[in-house]
């Protein structure tokens, strides 16, 4: 197993060094948004022929890991085309002085291959798991219904983004009404699905830290605060949206009480 967690980690560095290099030659560096998804499905499918686990646990975690990798790079790649770079991006450079690259590189680049890697690792323990259980099972459930929410809850924003009248206006539809951000919740329970896949041993148990890293990321780190920081002063009726709608976990709006 320490074999392949060095492998996984020295195929992650090459990839994203690879990434590092078509961004600094499409003088984007927001492709790194792209590989996200597609390094988890790297990880995966790198993983497999390693693990000594039932050949189904082994197909099952791979497919799920590259199913939502690959979906999750394209949706990311067609929603940054054509667009302006992120402004994160811009920032860094612009404070980074002579050689933003170097800065880019080290603080954005170096510290998501880690984070990717680390978030893999139940996926790289699951491929030795014992059997494919009732944990299992219930792990493919929580990942049908993070899928679910992250993809619908994507299209929902990508139409209502695409139809010119929404300019400036809050989407409080479909999953948007019961969660401000469905498509974080569903990619948390992604990988909570994927953990519960590597739990038929204790060592893909104590992989806990993993699902529980990228869960806090989505909903206190990078993920939600940051994304809410730009919205409260960009859309008027936020504020409200906010009162009324869960921050993380689906549930029904609340009522609020006229002024």
């Amino acid at each position: 197993m320490i074999a392949l967690l060095a492998l996984t980690g020295g195929v992650t560095l090459v990839a994203v060094t690879v990434t590092f290099g078509i961004a600094r030659l499409r003088r984007r560096y927001d492709t790194i948004d792209t590989f996200w998804g597609l390094g988890f499905a790297l990880v995966a499918v790198v993983s497999f022929p390693f693990g000594t686990g039932p050949l189904a646990l082994r197909l099952t975690t791979a497919a799920l890991t590259v199913v939502w990798g690959v979906r999750l790079a394209v949706h990311l790649h067609l929603r940054n085309r054509g667009k302006p770079e992120d402004p994160r991006y811009q920032q860094i450079a612009e404070r980074a002085g002579p050689n933003p690259g170097v800065r880019i590189f080290v603080r954005t680049y170096l510290m998501q291959a880690v984070v990717l890697w680390f978030v893999s690792l139940p996926v790289q323990f699951a491929m030795s798991g014992t059997g494919f259980g009732v944990t299992a099972w219930l792990g493919v459930a929580v990942w049908l219904v993070g899928f679910a929410f992250e993809t619908v809850g994507d299209e929902q924003l990508r139409r209502f983004r695409a139809n010119p009248a929404n300019r400036g206006e809050v989407l409080d539809t479909g999953l948007w009404r019961y969660t401000r951000h469905p498509n974080y919740f569903g990619d948390a329970c992604v990988w909570w699905g994927l953990y519960l896949l590597a739990c038929s041993t204790w060592p893909g148990a104590a992989t806990i830290l993993s699902p529980v890293a990228m869960t806090f990321t989505l909903a206190r780190g990078t993920g939600k605060p940051m994304l809410e920081k730009g919205m409260r002063h960009t859309r008027p009726g936020y504020a409200d949206y906010i009162a009324r709608t869960s921050g993380f976990v689906p549930l029904p709006p609340k009522k609020l009480t006229p002024r």
